[in-house]
């Protein structure tokens, strides 16, 4: 697949993405987050929406979203809770009163949206997408920008530097294949993730990760047809070249399909072993 890179972001400075919608990366790098969380300010009908504030114990980058916004917020969308998303909520609902927003059912007990959303959902002239699989309660958010480009907000159920982490339980590899089918129902110009750079001409990678998640399912049942394996042994054979700080994170995604594989009657479970049905 082919990936895309950016520069190391300015941390603090409000990027413009394209008309009436701006950027902020927390300083939150990582083998996970790349340069960190993107956080979106919108321009919309309603007033300016902020779009996953980052994680928690970042206070300067609270402050750079307040001093870009003045303060003047009108809401707080979450894409999912994951905690470099929904981390510093509470931090910025504190310091501008305004209300969050989310899917109705949140996958943290930590996080209950003021406002609510479901599948298809219009919420400041933005559609709501529940696309579960990185998450359950993951939205991704449809807007038609200013210039006239049809924007999704795909946070992390698309990204454009990496493929994402499906770990269960919160994490579904059924339906992450299922989401990324319906992304490509759709004609969006251009993707803004949750971490690193635009993605434009979006519907060639959305294809190309559902290959490669279909090829890596075909390895994991090649495995199985030599015997019973756990996890970690199907992860290090299909992983090996992988760098050691995401083997771990590979090793819930070998779980996430061989628990797919388990629904769809092709992989048998004997404690920690699997094998083939």
């Amino acid at each position: 697949m082919a990936f895309l890179t950016e520069p190391e972001p300015e941390r603090g400075a409000k990027v413009e993405m394209m008309p009436g919608v701006n950027r902020i990366v927390a300083n939150n790098p990582g083998p996970m987050t790349y340069f960190g969380t993107n956080t979106y300010l919108i321009d919309t009908p309603d007033g300016l929406a902020v779009l996953d504030p980052g994680p928690e114990g970042h206070p300067e980058h609270i402050e750079a979203i307040l001093r870009h916004t003045s303060g003047k917020i009108a809401s707080i969308l979450v894409s999912h809770t994951h905690h470099d998303h929904v981390g510093a909520v509470p931090a910025l609902q504190a310091a501008t009163g305004a209300p969050t927003v989310g899917f109705r059912k949140s996958g943290i007990e930590s996080f209950d949206p003021d406002i609510k959303l479901d599948h298809g959902d219009t919420f400041a002239g933005m559609v709501a997408l529940h696309t579960p699989g990185h998450a359950s309660d993951h939205l991704c958010f449809a807007l038609s920008a200013q210039n006239g480009d049809k924007i999704l907000f795909s946070a992390d159920h698309v990204m454009s530097w990496s493929t994402s982490i499906v770990s269960p339980p919160g994490g579904d590899m059924r339906d992450y294949f299922a989401s990324l089918n319906l992304l490509l129902t759709r004609d969006d110009d251009v993707y803004l993730p949750g971490h690193g750079p635009a993605l434009h001409n979006p519907r060639d990678l959305v294809r190309a990760m559902l290959t490669h998640r279909v090829i890596r399912e075909q390895a994991i049942a090649r495995k199985l047809s030599d015997g019973s394996f756990d996890t970690y042994t199907i992860m290090d054979a299909l992983y090996s070249q992988l760098n050691p700080r995401l083997r771990k994170a590979a090793e819930r995604n070998v779980l996430a399909h061989l628990l797919k594989m388990e629904i769809e009657g092709k992989a048998l479970r004997e404690g920690e072993l699997w094998r083939a049905a």
